[in-house]
């Protein structure tokens, strides 16, 4: 073999391990610190329309229309109102579709607080009552200051708490 044919196969060699050790310390760094998430616009919207939904929870005796002590059923449960934490005053539609709740830019309902977990909890529908479900989260989920460990039906206006987030159901 000539020496400019060794040389190049030198240089090649090289090139390939550096390309190897930028695509390891790449991943671990996407692994340590997590990759940017793109805000979509749908939830700039939401965010900027949520101080003027503010005033709504004024009006809690009004709220409950379903039976005070019985589970919230799809005629009567129409939305999730946040009433404090970090996006109080938010307001998000239901339907008839699992609400995936946590911090992760999967989730149905993001939550980005310390205290939430990726995946936290679920809000289903079950028969015609709506279940809260926790997805096994390191702080746990609160429904009326108990928390959660297997699925519970849910009443209208019962606080949930994910995180440093409460919300209810409203019709």
């Amino acid at each position: 073999m000539s020496e400019l044919t060794l040389l190049l196969l030198r240089i090649g060699f090289l090139v390939l391990m550096w390309f190897f050790v930028f695509a390891v310390v790449y991943s671990l760094r996407a692994d340590l610190f997590g990759v940017r998430v793109r805000k979509l616009p749908q939830a700039q919207a939401a965010a900027a329309s949520a101080p003027a939904a503010k005033p709504a929870p004024a009006k809690p005796a009004a709220a409950p229309k379903g039976k005070p002590g019985g589970p919230a059923t799809t005629s009567t449960v129409t939305k999730l109102v946040i009433t404090s934490g970090p996006k109080a005053g938010l307001e998000v539609p239901l339907g008839s579709e699992p609400m995936s709740i946590g911090r992760s830019s999967e989730s149905g309902l993001v939550i980005r607080d310390d205290y939430t977990s990726s995946h936290h909890a679920r809000l289903l529908l079950w028969g015609e009552a709506w279940m809260l479900q926790d997805l096994d989260s390191t702080n746990g989920t609160f429904l009326n200051g108990e928390r959660v460990g297997a699925p519970v039906p849910v009443s209208i206006g019962a606080p949930i708490k994910v995180g440093a987030t409460t919300f209810e159901l409203r019709a």
